[in-house]
């Protein structure tokens, strides 16, 4: 029998934001480490990146989307630009200036960055552009939107906390009320339901209420102190595992959880395991491939292979999935991992579906 997760009304346009925060670049042509020029051998292909908040050391989106970036001026032997963001006023000329450069392709992270990265798609036909988990109202056929369908995996997350608090709470919030936030929040909410349905227990989310699509936000990503001071109110009120979805906003969640007894922390974007110096309080991540999603792109710009079809990733593609439970193996009980791992057999066959207002596969 088919099972159908559903959520609450449709909440807007596809989007990610974060508030931006770095520097201009060189003159220079540079690679992701500063170094100017790309590697011997490399095409006259160039690529430049346009950061969101926080700049590329964020732990999270930019720092991925950077990753990719690399990973294809390694492989391809592309030329790479870097240009951080600071503020909302750097967006328009940031993108203005990759058109000054010559950027075969463009890659903007964010949703902050859409109504730039179109116009300058529109004005310049002849340019590429990809732009990192946001869709422009118009499509264009020199503009690739990068999606991902992470409601899918935080299902997934959700399902593992409600199977693992000690508590019977759970938490998340995010930094602004979008899509490319709320997704997540959707599926955490309805994993955790699904669970209680499936094992008869009654788990209490904070933070997000599915149907009304109504919860806690920062109204920021990238003042940490907002963090802290979030999730400190959530484990005052008894939870032990908290999902943000904040960007840098959510380091400072890490750090009231660090100092909490027994509280557990549910990355996003990269494993934070991997990405953070939290790892010794991550239960898993939910994790967007963007620097696949990235490499790829470029890859199609150098074969002249480049459209406007938007990429979404899913489970199925390997787009989105749940981070290993690394430290926490061993405290996830077997039989709990076992039915994680059917669940998600079952979202990639289509006997459960996981539908989020928000989510580019609903048309969010």
């Amino acid at each position: 029998m088919k099972k159908t997760v559903r959520t609450g009304a449709l909440v807007g346009a596809l989007a990610l934001a974060l508030t931006a925060c770095g520097d201009a670049p060189d003159e220079t042509t540079t690679d992701a480490g500063g170094a100017s020029g790309a590697p011997e051998g490399s095409s006259d292909y160039l690529t430049c990146l346009v950061s969101d908040a926080g700049g590329f050391d964020d732990q999270s989106f930019n720092q991925s989307a950077r990753e990719g970036a690399e990973a294809a001026r390694d492989d391809l032997g592309v030329e790479v630009q870097e240009i951080e963001s600071q503020s909302d006023a750097d967006y328009e000329p940031n993108i203005q200036q990759t058109v000054q450069l010559g950027c075969d392709l463009t890659v903007s992270v964010g949703f902050n960055l859409a109504d730039a990265t179109g116009a300058a798609a529109e004005a310049n036909p002849d340019l590429d552009y990809a732009l990192v988990d946001a869709a422009t109202e118009q499509s264009y056929d020199n503009l690739k939107p990068l999606l991902f369908d992470t409601a899918q995996a935080s299902f997934l997350a959700g399902y593992l906390a409600a199977g693992t608090t000690e508590t019977g709470t759970i938490a998340t919030f995010g930094g602004l009320q979008i899509p490319s936030v709320t997704v997540f929040m959707d599926g955490f909410a309805e994993g955790a339901q699904y669970y209680d349905e499936q094992n008869g227990s009654d788990t209490t989310v904070l933070g997000w209420d599915v149907d009304a699509q109504t919860g806690s936000f920062t109204g920021d990503f990238d003042n940490q102190t907002n963090g802290v001071n979030t999730a400190q109110n959530f484990i005052d009120q008894g939870a032990d595992i908290i999902l943000p979805v904040a960007g840098p906003v959510g380091l400072g969640a890490a750090s009231a959880i660090q100092g909490a007894d027994g509280v557990k922390l549910i990355w996003v974007d990269s494993d934070g395991y991997e990405s953070t110096e939290y790892g010794d309080i991550i239960l898993t991540s939910v994790v967007k491939e963007i620097g696949a999603a990235v490499q790829d792109a470029v890859q199609a710009g150098v074969d002249d292979e480049f459209s406007g079809d938007p990429y979404v990733g899913t489970l199925e593609n390997g787009g989105v999935s749940l981070a290993p439970y690394h430290d926490f193996e061993d405290q996830v009980p077997a039989e709990l991992q076992d039915q994680i791992t059917q669940l998600q057999e079952q979202i990639v066959s289509g006997e459960v579906t996981v539908e989020s207002p928000s989510s580019p596969s609903t048309g969010g």
